[in-house]
């Protein structure tokens, strides 16, 4: 199974970073301007190369798992249905849940296991993500999408 990021893999959101700007960061406004974000070719077609399979096998199959609340699953379905983005399986954050990015993207990877999915491979642009699948032991390409001081 190949896991892969959204924002910032698959969709550009450097239009909506200055929501997070400052010492009050707007997330509402932030996840609700995901609509307008452009795709990021190379990320889709890197996701759906790497979904393929490789050595003539089966296609892997392809669980999107974003930080982006649940709230807005048919905006975002809408997104990647508009952008001829291929997936299996999205998997969102809870709304209301105000934890990290990896403490949520963990926990996903948790239950992804409990029901039967093995991760082979992830794709993510936040380095603390990045981090939290290797600890997991998951092998990780790390695309910079410059949103995160490293």
């Amino acid at each position: 199974m190949l896991v892969v990021d959204v924002d910032g893999v698959l969709s550009d959101a450097s239009g909506r970073q200055h929501l997070l700007a400052g010492a009050e960061r707007r997330w509402a406004a932030f996840f609700e301007a995901s609509v307008d974000d452009p795709p990021i070719p190379e990320g889709i077609a890197l996701a759906a190369a790497l979904a393929a399979g490789v050595d003539d096998g089966p296609p892997r199959p392809t669980v999107l798992l974003t930080a982006r609340p649940a709230r807005l699953a048919d905006t975002t379905v809408a997104w990647l249905t508009r952008h001829g983005v291929h997936w299996d399986l999205l998997v969102m954050r809870v709304d209301d849940d105000h934890r990290s990015s990896p403490d949520v993207k963990r926990d996903a990877l948790v239950d992804l296991r409990a029901t039967g999915h093995v991760p082979e491979l992830a794709v993510d642009d936040d380095p603390r993500n990045a981090e939290m699948y290797r600890s997991e032991g998951v092998p990780v390409v790390y695309v910079h999408s410059g949103y995160y001081d490293l």
